[in-house]
């Protein structure tokens, strides 16, 4: 089979996209991290603090956590269960569904989204203030990111 030199090149942008969303997730979990090390909160990690900013003030189950797409169903729970243990989030039984268990923040766990939220308003700013991208610039991204995400659950539901 001979390759179309158009493939290739598309190939390999897709490939170093790729990289770089993972990579990026990482940076992300590494700045949190460092930011929770800053401040003296030591007993969660990046993933729990970015679940409790997710959850914001809203009363949720772990299904739904799961149907917005944020986290996989066996890392939810278990995360959900260590954030209650440790009192940032309360838990209570749906009165209609007893299986079910809905949790909405504590103070504690307040505290942890709004400075995951602080540090997300100072990275806009910086990153708007010193012009590394532009209010449209991250429009474009998350425009083909939406795409790439309808196409990959398109995917999974849908095997071609």
């Amino acid at each position: 089979m001979i390759e179309n030199p158009t493939n290739t090149t598309f190939m390999s942008q897709y490939l170093e996209a790729l990289s770089l969303v993972e990579r990026l997730h990482r940076l992300l979990l590494d700045v949190i991290k460092d930011e929770f090390e800053r401040v003296g909160v030591l007993e969660i990690n990046a993933v729990q603090a970015l679940l409790l900013f997710n959850v914001g003030e809203n009363e949720v189950t772990a299904g739904e956590l799961k149907s917005r797409g944020y986290y996989q169903g066996s890392n939810v729970s278990y995360n959900l269960k260590k954030l209650v243990d440790m009192g940032y989030m309360h838990h209570q039984r749906c009165e209609i569904d007893r299986r079910s268990v809905r949790v909405k923040l504590t103070e504690k766990g307040r505290y942890v989204r709004n400075t995951v939220a602080e540090l997300f308003a100072r990275h806009a700013e910086g990153l708007q203030g010193r012009g590394v991208i532009t209010s449209e610039g991250v429009e474009d991204i998350n425009t083909a990111l939406r795409r790439m995400e309808r196409y990959w659950t398109d995917q999974i539901r849908y095997i071609y």
